[in-house]
């Protein structure tokens, strides 16, 4: 159970991080290609979306609901 939190917690800090300085990220990963295509703000962009889903899977894994979500959500396609 600390493990999850703990986990839940790193991953809502990096999430946060990319969302607040998307410049380091580009800098220590480089550009992505198909970002650059798709949009307008380029890799930049595409790290603060990332951060935000990174966020918000980070918030599920310390609240315990992330099998329920994932069930759902596959439950909803297939």
């Amino acid at each position: 159970m600390f493990a999850r939190i703990l986990i839940g917690l790193l991953m809502v800090l990096v999430g946060f991080f990319m969302v607040k300085k998307p410049d380091k990220f580009f800098e220590f990963i480089g550009p992505i290609q198909f970002a650059e295509k798709m949009f307008m703000g380029g890799s930049k962009s595409f790290y603060k979306i990332l951060g935000i889903i990174i966020i918000l899977i980070g918030f599920l894994v310390v609240t315990n609901l992330y099998a329920g979500f994932f069930e759902g959500l596959f439950n909803f396609f297939f």
